[in-house]
């Protein structure tokens, strides 16, 4: 579905990568599976930069850009040569502009699908990534970064209000400003039958100016997955919590693929709190074909209305769901492809397609 090339100009290695699966989307009359949340149309076209010497003495400079039909990112990344020993440190730039479905978006379809709500957000970052060494199971990083965020309509002009005219940023103005240190741990454990994977980020709002945004926002993720016989167990469990002050895109959303499948993307409902369940068994049909049953449920722990302007409650969103269904995922040398078919509290059906781990 795309092609990617690679150029070597002295020292420097640029990755050109172009995908057409929209184009494909587009012909299959499937406008709406963005909003679904399927990868099947999340990038377009990457360009990626890589120098492994800048100045001399080993210096790694990265930039990467990639450009979807209604997103897009630019990172540029510059790592000094450190003893392993060390914490390796990495300054970063970053700038994204993406759509705010997840919390803004406003459910269509019996909740399937999530239309969008006429708000993109842009986020600007600099700052710097301090990467302990990794023990044998625990890997650990800790980032400050200074944050802009700028709420979009669709033409691109900033705005601080939504259509119903509540307030989309903490301040009041058509922009919030943030110094936030992060610390994210990860714990992995596996072996040949089973794995156990953890991960906890805790963000840390600092006050520079008093009009800066306070507040502490936690999440964790932990996934467990065992073998039985030929069949595969995944289980996981997601949740996240987040005090003081607050914007609504910082709110957690719950819906879409990867949190509650069968509904659309934020269609559950967004909350100062979530919590998800996932549980899916995957059998193996024969060599390139793998059938999986799945069931998903989340809740935002009734904190929907805490969010400012409870764009939740707004919208109908119910704040709680499950999600079942199965699905069926080829499996080849050059990649996966997986269709999945849920169905929601409501009794709508939602389609999910995904690409991954395509060839270079």
């Amino acid at each position: 579905m795309g092609a990617q090339k690679s150029i070597h100009a002295g020292k420097a290695k640029i990755d050109v990568n172009v995908d057409f699966t929209h184009k494909l989307c587009a012909s299959l009359m499937l406008p709406t599976l963005r909003s679904s949340g399927s990868p099947f149309s999340l990038v377009i076209g990457s360009l990626c930069i890589k120098h492994p010497n800048l100045f001399g003495g080993s210096e790694k400079l990265d930039v990467s850009w990639d450009k979807g039909l209604y997103d897009s990112n630019v990172l540029v990344a510059y790592r000094r040569p450190r003893p392993e020993w060390l914490a390796q440190q990495s300054f970063v730039l970053q700038h994204s502009l993406s759509p705010e479905i997840g919390i803004h978006g406003i459910p269509v379809n019996n909740f399937s699908r999530s239309g969008s709500g006429g708000i993109n957000l842009s986020r600007l970052s600099v700052g710097m990534d301090l990467k302990e060494p990794a023990s044998s199971k625990w890997s650990s990083t800790t980032s400050i970064k200074f944050e802009h965020v700028r709420p979009l309509n669709d033409d691109g002009r900033a705005i601080s209000r939504d259509y119903d005219g509540f307030p989309l940023t903490c301040s009041g103005n058509p922009h919030d400003s943030m110094v936030v240190l992060k610390q994210e741990s990860q714990f992995a454990k596996a072996n040949d039958n089973s794995f156990f994977h953890f991960n906890l980020q805790i963000e840390q709002g600092i006050p520079v100016l008093s009009k800066w945004i306070i507040f502490n926002r936690f999440k964790f993720v932990a996934s467990k997955g065992i073998k039985l016989g030929p069949a595969f167990l995944l289980s996981r469990l997601t949740g996240g919590s987040i005090v003081g002050d607050m914007a609504p895109y910082q709110a957690f959303s719950i819906g879409g693929l990867g949190s509650v499948r069968g509904y659309g993307e934020g269609a559950v409902g967004s909350g100062r709190s979530c919590l998800v369940a996932n549980s899916e068994l995957t059998l193996p049909l024969n060599k390139m074909l793998e059938g999986a049953i799945f069931l998903d449920c989340g809740t935002d722990l009734r904190s929907g209305h805490l969010v400012p302007g409870n764009p939740a409650l707004r919208q109908g969103k119910p704040g709680s769901g499950v999600g079942l269904g199965y699905g069926l995922r080829f499996k080849s040398q050059f990649g996966h492809f997986q269709v999945d078919y849920a169905v929601n509290a409501f009794q709508q059906r939602t389609l999910y397609f995904g690409l991954s781990n395509l060839p270079s």
